[in-house]
C-alpha cells in the first residue's frame, strides 16, 4: 500500500495517505525527509525548508502562505498556513484547448417520456407550492403507498419551507425549483399541492411550468377541498394509473445527465474520490453525454482552471460572472468570502479555500466548459457545465436536479446520509469510511490508494451509474430518503 503521495511535480509538500508516525523517513524525488511529527491521514507535511509566506505548493497550484518558517518533515496545516486569496479579482481569459477523443456509445434502461425527455426513475411525487402544506403532503405521501404498482418505484413528497412571504428574486428561485422539479423527467406523475393564498399558488406557477401533460400533473388546492387528503388520493391514483404502464428500454446514454457534488471532505477527496469522478465525467461526456459542475464558493481559488477550459469569451464571462456574483452575495451580507474550509474539512487534513477548492475542481475532469448557469436555470448544452448554486449539501443537490441531472455523484470523506429528488450516489474517498458507514456509502475510491488505477476506477463508476440509471437502487434510496431544499436569498416577510 502506498503510504504517501506528492500530486504533482511542483508541489512543496506531500500528503499521508495512511497516518505516519513522527521519525519516519520519506523518500522522494531522489532524496531522503525524516518527519519531525506524525502526520494524520489526509494531512500534507513539507518536502523542503519553507519560508514565512511562502506559497505552498499542491496540485501544482498555491493553496495558502506559510504563516512562519517551516522545516522539510513538518506537519503543514492551518497553525502554520493561510489562505492567499483576496476579494473581487480581474481575470484574463487564457484559453486551454482541451478534446476528449469520442468513445463507443453505451445504454441505459430507461423511461422514455411523451415529451421526448429521459427519465431514471418512475416516481410519483408530490410537490408542495408551500410550508404551509408540509404535513398534508407528507400524510398523503404515507397513505398512497398501497397505490404503487406496475414501473412506480416510488411516491415521494418533498416537503420544504418556502413559496410564501418571500421578495423580488428569492420568491423567484422558489418558484424556479419547483417548476423544474414538477417537469423533471423522473416523475412519471406530479402532485402539485398547494394552500389557495399562498403568493407562489398554483395558478401562478402554472405560468413557470408551462405546457403540461394533464394526465401527468395534476393540482389540488387544500382551501377549497372538504378532504384535502381523500382528494389528493384520488388524483394519486389517477398519476399511478397514467404512469404505471411505463417500461424500461434501452437508451443511449447521450441523453445521461449526472450532477457532481462534494461534502464532508477530506484531505484524500482531491486525491481519489474527486478524480475518479472526474474521470468518469470525461468518459460520459466522450460518449455525448452531460454533466454539471456547482458549489460556487468551493470553486474560489481554483476558479481560473475553469475559466481557461470555457469554449469561448462569452461562456468565460459568465463563468467570471458566476464567481464575482458570488462573492458580491456574501458582501452584501457583511460575511467573509473565505469563511471555509469546516471544521470536519480540516480534521480531515483541508487547511484553505484554495487547498478545498483544488480538490473540488477535480471533480470537473478535463473537458471544455460548455454551458454556465443561472441558478434554477436548466440545462441545454451537452457536454460540461457549471452551476450557481452553494456549498451547501442539500441546496446544491436540489439545484442540480432542478437543472436536469438524472443523478448526482455525491463524493465525501466523512460521510452523510442525505438524499435529493433524484438518486444521489455517495462515493467515499477512503476505505475506513467506506467499510464504516457501508449503509450511506455507494462506490469506495479509497482502494486507489491501494493500488487500483484511476482509469479503471472511473470506468468502474462509470459501470455503476449505468447500472443506477437502469434502475439499481442507492443506499438512500434503499432507507427511503428523498430530501430537497431550496436557496434562501432574501428577506422573509
Amino acid at each position: 500500500m502506498q503510504k504517501y503521495i506528492k500530486i504533482h511535480p511542483a508541489d512543496k509538500v506531500a500528503v499521508a495517505l495512511c497516518p505516519l508516525p513522527a521519525g519516519t523517513v520519506i523518500s522522494i524525488d531522489h532524496k531522503e525527509i525524516t518527519l519531525s511529527e506524525d502526520i494524520p491521514q489526509g494531512h500534507k507535511f513539507a518536502l523542503c525548508d519553507l519560508a514565512q509566506d511562502e506559497p505552498v505548493i499542491k496540485y501544482g497550484y498555491p493553496i495558502g502562505l506559510t504563516k512562519e518558517p517551516v522545516k522539510a518533515g513538518s506537519w503543514v496545516h492551518v497553525h502554520n498556513m493561510k489562505t492567499a486569496l483576496g476579494d473581487l479579482l480581474t481575470y484574463t481569459y487564457e484559453k486551454q484547448d482541451t478534446v476528449l477523443t469520442p468513445t463507443e456509445e453505451q445504454f441505459f434502461q430507461g423511461y422514455k417520456r411523451p415529451d421526448g425527455k429521459v427519465g431514471v426513475r418512475n416516481e410519483i411525487w408530490i410537490i408542495p407550492t408551500v410550508g404551509c402544506v408540509n404535513n398534508v403532503a407528507e400524510t398523503i405521501e404515507k397513505q398512497a403507498q398501497p397505490l404503487r404498482k406496475g414501473s412506480i418505484e416510488a411516491i415521494a413528497a418533498f416537503p420544504h419551507p418556502y413559496g410564501c412571504s418571500q421578495m423580488g428574486d428569492d420568491q423567484e428561485n422558489t418558484r424556479r425549483i419547483l417548476a423544474d422539479l414538477i417537469t423533471h423527467p423522473n416523475a412519471g406523475g406530479v402532485l402539485v399541492l398547494g394552500l389557495g393564498c399562498e403568493n407562489s399558488n398554483i395558478d401562478v406557477l402554472k405560468d413557470y411550468i408551462g405546457d403540461y401533460d394533464e394526465k401527468r400533473v395534476k393540482f389540488l388546492v387544500c382551501q377549497d377541498s372538504e378532504d384535502e387528503v381523500a382528494d389528493a388520493l384520488k388524483l394519486i391514483e389517477e398519476l399511478v394509473e397514467y404512469a404505471a404502464p411505463a417500461k424500461r428500454e434501452s437508451v443511449s446514454c447521450r441523453e445521461l445527465i449526472i450532477g457532481m457534488k462534494c461534502g464532508g471532505s477530506d484531505g484524500l477527496s482531491g486525491i481519489t474520490a474527486n478524480p475518479t469522478v472526474g474521470a468518469f465525467s470525461d468518459l460520459l461526456i466522450s460518449k455525448g453525454g452531460t454533466t454539471i459542475l456547482t458549489e460556487v464558493p468551493e470553486m474560489f481559488g481554483a476558479e481560473t482552471l475553469l475559466m481557461n477550459r470555457c469554449e469561448n469569451r462569452e461562456l468565460f464571462e459568465k463563468t467570471v460572472n458566476l464567481i464575482n456574483d458570488f462573492k458580491n452575495y456574501f458582501k452584501s451580507h457583511n460575511q467573509t468570502i473565505y469563511e471555509n474550509p469546516s471544521p470536519g474539512n480540516k480534521k480531515g487534513g483541508i487547511s484553505t479555500l484554495e487547498d478545498k477548492s483544488m480538490g473540488c475542481t477535480q471533480k470537473s475532469g478535463s473537458a471544455p466548459v460548455r454551458g454556465v448557469l443561472a441558478y434554477g436555470e436548466k440545462v441545454c448544452e451537452k457536454g460540461l457545465n457549471l452551476l450557481s448554486a452553494p456549498g451547501n449539501d442539500l441546496v446544491a443537490s436540489t439545484a442540480l436536479a432542478a437543472a436536469g441531472a438524472h443523478i448526482v455523484l455525491f463524493t465525501t470523506g466523512r460521510g452523510t446520509p442525505f438524499a435529493s429528488p433524484v438518486p444521489t450516489v455517495k462515493i467515499s474517498s477512503n476505505t475506513a469510511l467506506s467499510n464504516k458507514k457501508s449503509n450511506w456509502i455507494d462506490f469506495n475510491c479509497g482502494t486507489m490508494v491501494e493500488g487500483t488505477d484511476l482509469s479503471v476506477l472511473g470506468k468502474q463508476l462509470f459501470d455503476y451509474v449505468l447500472a443506477v440509471a437502469s434502475g439499481e437502487e442507492v443506499k438512500s434510496e434503499k432507507a427511503g430518503y428523498h430530501d430537497m431544499a431550496i436557496f434562501k436569498q432574501g428577506v422573509t416577510l
